[in-house]
């Protein structure tokens, strides 16, 4: 029996087989159990996504001699419509078909009627293509074809097609297959046909088809006509010439170090080798992309390409105004690639910026430090406030309030100052905050309606210091959160992500969280943070203590602060 690639090998032979695309499969199932069926259908999407095959999939739940919507692949119908040979499923490629000659045969036929199915179903692949003149003369019949003519228009271009012929069919829109579908489509595979592999391959196979089913399916063929019985990540780098992460990563290192002889040397190693120099400028840019992110959100879930860990390095020496800055080199490389004939100097003049460009300040804590900016942040117009010394600002110690620091109530956990930082007592021998229900809603007892307004009010001021070089990281965490109560010493937020409120209570944190916010609201306040989860479940145990009359009252609650 003649070899079959893999893709045409295990092409879905029914619905539940299609891999992503679970919105026109339900639509689709759904219309042939209530028998809703257009006339004409137009599927649009990238390449490798399904497209052809839902076509055929469609045509198949039509004609089953056991009912329509079935696909029991057993029938005469289906093992015809399989194997490509059904008289009354016909394909057309418009690409190599695309003039009027052509369709004008293809309607002298639709008036014909079925040889062993119920429905004549034309699929036009690449409809894209068809002329002008060909478009018209499907026009009146495809608005109007016999009962049992269907007509299912595929394309990658859909803004190609006339008006006109768009809104005679019913469109569905397919996206690019998630790569959680791909690669268990990719195990399953890997899995029937014996072939030994790891995890990273695997990923690496996913990474490079960029959503297209079909040109995984493609390479991971190219990958085992090489390798053999065994996929891996040597073999893929090798033969699509590309470079492993851990290339990429000291290339950046060495281009952030100025290290000009170790930036061209590799430069002419990927030239020797016959890297994909394309792939790797996008690669890099992705990189820096995910600098960009975590330096914002400090959430792995938004990395593309990097680990925790590897983001965590690279981030200690890239601030975000400089990885914007490489981001820009790049994206401009990537433009100038199209206009030249040669690709290799272009990149290496990219290389050669970069790695000249200038060093940026890097983050340091803000208790190492006695000034947390350079200069005073001022308004457009009016100035924040006036410093008598410009170069710096200083902290100054919180007032007391006659409303926050009266009567002594016991409490296991309390808050103190050290060294101008509100700190809880019982925190000082660990790595995070963490107060209980109990103390929280004494918290929340003493909170007021004022100073929640006053905070959500000038919330959005703090996206201000978000790029600030020594500030911006605890700017940008705090931006994602929201005040849930607050009094003139402390703040509660919460976050829809654990792991940021996770963050904000690390005590290594808290010196730059109450730094951003003295200088937004011009007064030092403890930051704690809760889960949205956490938030309804204290709110709803203070409204059920204040209902049964068990709630402290605000002057029964002692927060006293602690070297004033």
């Amino acid at each position: 029996m003649a070899y079959k690639a893999l893709y045409r090998t295990y092409r879905p032979q029914t619905f539940e087989e299609v891999a992503g695309q679970e919105h026109i499969v339900r639509t689709l199932k759904n219309a042939l159990a209530t028998g809703k069926i257009a006339h004409a259908y137009l599927f649009a999407g990238p390449r490798g996504t399904g497209k052809t095959t839902m076509a055929k999939l469609f045509a198949k739940a039509l004609n089953c001699e056991h009912g329509i919507g079935c696909q029991c692949n057993e029938c005469k119908n289906c093992v015809a419509i399989t194997e490509g040979n059904h008289p009354d499923v016909l394909e057309l490629d418009a690409a190599s078909n695309n003039g009027v000659d052509e369709i004008r045969d293809l309607i002298d036929k639709v008036k014909y009627g079925t040889i062993l199915g119920k429905y004549k179903v034309y699929i036009i692949d690449e409809v894209h293509m068809l002329s002008t003149g060909a478009f018209n003369a499907l026009l009146k019949t495809l608005e109007e074809p016999p009962e049992h003519v269907i007509f299912i228009l595929a394309t990658t271009e859909p803004h190609k097609i006339l008006p006109t012929i768009l809104s005679r069919c019913q469109r569905y829109d397919f996206t690019k297959v998630s790569e959680r579908d791909i690669k268990e489509r990719i195990k399953a595979i890997l899995l029937n046909e014996g072939v030994e592999y790891n995890e990273e391959a695997v990923e690496l196979v996913v990474n490079l088809a960029d959503g297209g089913m079909r040109d995984a399916l493609s390479i991971l063929e190219k990958v085992l006509a090489f390798s053999g019985n065994s996929l891996n990540v040597n073999d893929i780098l090798e033969i699509f010439a590309l470079e492993s992460k851990e290339e990429k990563i000291q290339l950046i290192n060495s281009i952030i170090n100025h290290d000009m002889n170790d930036v061209l040397a590799r430069l002419n190693n990927y030239i020797t080798k016959g890297t994909d120099i394309k792939r790797l400028t996008e690669d890099l840019l992705l990189i820096f992309k995910d600098i960009v992110v975590f330096n914002s959100a400090s959430n792995e879930l938004y990395l593309e390409i990097l680990s925790e860990s590897e983001a965590l390095e690279l981030t200690r020496n890239i601030p975000t105004e400089t990885a914007l800055k490489m981001i820009d080199i790049l994206m401009n490389t990537v433009k100038d690639y199209k206009n030249v004939t040669s690709i290799n100097p272009v990149f290496e003049i990219s290389l050669i910026k970069m790695t000249s460009m200038e060093d940026r300040p890097t983050f340091k804590p803000a208790q190492e430090a006695p000034k947390y900016i350079e200069k005073p942040i001022r308004e457009p117009v009016k100035p924040v406030v006036q410093e008598a010394k410009p170069q710096e600002v200083v902290i100054p110690k919180a007032e007391p309030k006659q409303d926050e620091s009266t009567i002594n109530v016991p409490f296991d956990s309390d808050i103190k100052i050290v060294d101008d930082v509100i700190y809880l007592k019982d925190a000082e021998q660990e790595d995070t905050f963490d107060i209980n229900d109990d103390l929280m809603v004494n918290v929340m007892a003493v909170s007021t309606k004022e100073a929640k307004q006053e905070l959500t009010g000038g919330w959005s001021n703090i996206k201000k210091l978000s790029t600030h070089p020594l500030v911006g990281k605890a700017a940008t965490l705090l931006i994602d959160g929201r005040p849930l109560v607050a009094s003139k010493k402390f703040v509660i937020l919460a976050y829809e992500m654990p792991k940021l409120a996770e963050k904000v209570n690390l005590k290594e944190n808290q010196a730059e969280l109450q730094t951003v916010l003295q200088h937004i609201f011009h007064r030092k306040m403890f930051v704690y943070a809760v889960s949205r989860n956490r938030s309804v479940d204290l709110q709803t145990l203070y409204m059920n203590l204040k209902q049964i009359g068990r709630l402290p009252k605000p002057g029964d609650v002692n927060l006293e602060f602690i070297g004033e």
